[in-house]
């Protein structure tokens, strides 16, 4: 049966690297894969393949690269391997020609309990906004992005001190296990899906961008403490330092305002502590770097940089 079930596999991050392995671990055909062109990179711009295609690769699993999914080239290559069923994970939108082409459909493996945190970030999201409680989602796809029927649902506690890196890691692990289950339940002919319940949509996940990630000191200090951990460690939130632009990897918060202080300033005692006055609330500053320097705690960085 598992042989007998032709896959697809459309991914391109490090995060899709673990539910391509354990489909294949588990026995199951995945005969081709289908990822982003490779990128230049570095001071040579030399062509770097996506961690996709170098697990695809060392699984001996052909590798598609189009740069035009509507291409009559590509469609005439992705439909001669006759895929019963197709598996996105951290891809690009697909035009419906190419989701509707397999028998069984195409499913998706989104990072958040849909229908909230559609969008392109869904992790770093759910811990900016101070959600306690995140998950995975497998859907089947259709028009519309992010808003399919919904197959499996898996809740993953986002616990006080997580970050995007390590939320991220566990979710990488609970969504491929995911993935695995959902094509179980499709190959058995036992999956049964339901409609996303629009009343439960409280938040989009956009795209992350370089403003996104600038801290505005008028915000209270949990809301920015939130911020730096939904960034953290890439790629990162910042402020201005004496002119230089400044990451934020850790912070603390105290619910204490600094009369001494307005909003944006900042204080130090030179030899363990930074701390800006916010909003509401003061932030230290446990853990940055300063531009043109390596990332540090706090307590090296005043020994070698005085403010």
């Amino acid at each position: 049966m598992k042989q007998e079930l032709r896959i697809i596999y459309m991914g391109t991050p490090e995060f899709a690297v673990p539910s391509l392995q354990k489909l294949v671990a588990a026995g199951w055909n995945v005969v081709a894969v289908i990822t982003a062109p490779d990128k230049p990179k570095g001071r040579g711009q030399k062509l770097i393949p996506s961690p996709v295609k170098e697990a695809a690769l060392d699984l001996n699993i052909p590798v598609l690269q189009p740069t035009n999914l509507k291409s009559p080239e590509f469609l005439d290559e992705l439909s001669s391997y006759q895929a019963n069923l197709q598996i996105v994970v951290a891809f690009r939108m697909l035009p419906e020609v190419v989701w509707n082409m397999p028998a069984l459909g195409t499913f998706n493996l989104h990072a958040s309990l849909l229908p909230n945190y559609r969008g392109a970030a869904p992790i770093n999201w759910a811990i900016i906004n101070g959600e306690t409680e995140t998950g995975m989602t497998t859907f089947f796809l259709k028009h519309e992005i992010d808003t399919g029927n919904i197959i499996l649902q898996e809740k993953e506690p986002i616990h006080p001190e997580d970050t995007i890196g390590s939320l991220y890691e566990r979710m990488m692990e609970k969504g491929s296990d995911l993935v695995v289950k959902t094509v179980e339940l499709i190959a058995n002919g036992t999956v049964t899906t339901y409609p996303q319940d629009e009343n439960k949509f409280l938040h989009h996940a956009p795209k992350i961008f370089k403003e996104t990630c600038q801290i505005d000191w008028n915000k209270d200090a949990t809301s920015i403490h939130n911020l730096v951990r939904g960034l953290s460690p890439y790629p990162a939130a910042w402020t201005t330092l004496q002119e230089k632009t400044c990451k934020i990897y850790l912070t603390e918060t105290s619910a204490k305002n600094d009369p001494n202080l307005q909003v944006g300033e900042w204080t130090s005692d030179g030899k363990t502590y930074l701390k800006f006055q916010t909003g509401n609330g003061s932030i230290y500053i446990k853990e940055l770097q300063l531009e043109g320097k390596k990332r540090m705690g706090i307590e090296e960085f005043l020994r070698g940089f005085k403010l």
